[in-house]
């Protein structure tokens, strides 16, 4: 067998088994340590070794700077304890990604920032920093990919709970946008009314249409454990509203039913809504101010002042009466 074909064997299983620390030793062992002069050592510096091996100066200093981290963290010796050309056990290929970053952006506080959450997430910082660098490619994929939209819409939902700026930011993007505003009002629609069933299902109570709060009856309550139960049950991204809607006209008939079949409850409930109902007319009246009354009279506030005042009279008369017929009167 050719000895050309043994070496560049052994070369690729030596780079398949230890990914770039295999390159990183070469710079290790041949690039002089920062702040080592030149006569003290035989090693040469990172500019000298990239025009020696015809790339970049910055290329050849991110394989130094991974070399660096790993050292300091025990996997590889030292720059000062490497000779010209001396073989060390190298580390699994597997451990190279954490330490190697193939973008200069990475050494940024943004680019640090970015490689930790990649790191967190389990993939590797330079896939990360390298999507980070091309907004447009990203905007490409989100436009024509819906799997990669929903991972960037579940991305700036986690971030915008702790990003105050960010919130305003959205939330004047929707307001200005009409299609958003009317599907974040129908949304929040559909979570009131979810909620309204909910508040029964968990709390056994109801609210009345006149704003008392009762306990609910054990069928009702059931009623709305079965709505949320099937509401709960429907699958991520699966159109909720409709189920909402139904649970929501559900449990408010059995509402008024729960109160026309009570009474006690029924006769509260009246008087309830006319104390509202009377308390609104008075403040809206009481708004009223006739100190420049001659500048806007019109005739007919006259009339509709004759008819309020004809009603009422006729309220009044109605309340004497049955105030006389009453048991207590």
């Amino acid at each position: 067998m050719d000895d050309l074909v043994v070496r560049d064997a052994r070369e690729f299983g030596a780079y398949a088994r230890t990914g770039g620390w295999a390159f990183a030793l070469m710079v290790a062992r041949s690039v002089r340590p920062g702040g080592q002069a030149a006569e003290e050592t035989p090693k040469v510096s990172a500019k000298e070794f990239a025009e020696l091996a015809g790339c970049s100066a910055e290329r050849v200093l991110r394989y130094y700077k991974a070399w660096d981290r790993a050292a300091d963290d025990g996997l590889v010796p030292h720059f000062e304890a490497l000779r010209l050309g001396q073989e060390v056990e190298l580390p699994d290929a597997d451990a190279w990604p954490a330490y190697y970053v193939s973008r200069s952006s990475a050494a940024s506080e943004r680019g640090t920032a970015i490689a930790e959450v990649a790191a967190a997430e389990g993939i590797r910082p330079t896939k990360a920093l390298e999507v980070a660098e091309n907004p447009t490619a990203l905007r490409a994929a989100i436009l024509a990919d819906p799997s990669t939209a929903r991972a960037a819409q579940q991305a700036l939902l986690d971030r915008v709970r702790e990003d105050p700026e960010l919130q305003a930011a959205l939330a004047r993007d929707v307001v200005r946008t009409d299609d958003l505003k009317k599907a974040v009002a129908f949304e929040s629609r559909s979570a009131d009314r979810i909620g309204y069933v909910r508040q029964i299902a968990e709390s056994g109570q109801i609210r009345t249409p006149a704003g008392q709060t009762v306990e609910a009856p054990v069928d009702v309550r059931r009623e709305a454990e079965r709505h949320l139960s099937l509401i709960d049950e429907l699958d991520d991204g699966e159109d909720s509203a409709e189920w909402a809607s139904e649970a929501y006209d559900t449990m408010k008939g059995l509402v008024a039913e729960t109160v026309e079949a009570d009474p006690d409850l029924r006769v509260t409930e009246r008087r309830q809504k006319f104390y509202s109902s009377l308390q609104r007319a008075t403040r809206v009246f009481e708004e009223l101010t006739f100190d420049d009354a001659e500048d806007f009279y019109e005739d007919d506030m006259l009339t509709r002042l004759e008819e309020l005042q004809q009603a009422i009279g006729s309220c009044l008369a109605a309340l004497r009466a049955s105030r006389g017929n009453h048991p207590s009167s």
